[in-house]
C-alpha cells in the first residue's frame, strides 16, 4: 500500500512561503535545505516546515496545492496558524 500524499508549506529564510507536495515531507524538507529541492527555495535557505496535510492521492494533492497557492498571503498565514 502506498503512503498518502502530503501538501506542505515551508517558511523560507526571507519569510516567504513555498507550497509543495510529497509522499515523505521530512525527506523533501531535507532536500530543500540541502539545496536540491525547488529552485525557489535554493536562494532562500534554510526552510522550516510550518504546515502539512494528508490527502488520499496525487491528484488530490495537486489540486489542494493549486488551491493553496492561489490564496492571498494573509489567508495562507491563517491556514498555517490553524
Amino acid at each position: 500500500m502506498s503512503s498518502p500524499w502530503q501538501v506542505y508549506i515551508v517558511r523560507c529564510s526571507d519569510e516567504s512561503l513555498y507550497t509543495g507536495i510529497a509522499r515523505d515531507v521530512e525527506a523533501r524538507v531535507c532536500q530543500h535545505n540541502a539545496g536540491t529541492g525547488a529552485r525557489y527555495t535554493r536562494s532562500r535557505l534554510p526552510v522550516e516546515l510550518v504546515y502539512h496535510e494528508a490527502v488520499p492521492d496525487r491528484s488530490s494533492a495537486l489540486k489542494r496545492e493549486y488551491a493553496i497557492k492561489r490564496l492571498r498571503p494573509a489567508d495562507k498565514r491563517r491556514l498555517i496558524a490553524g
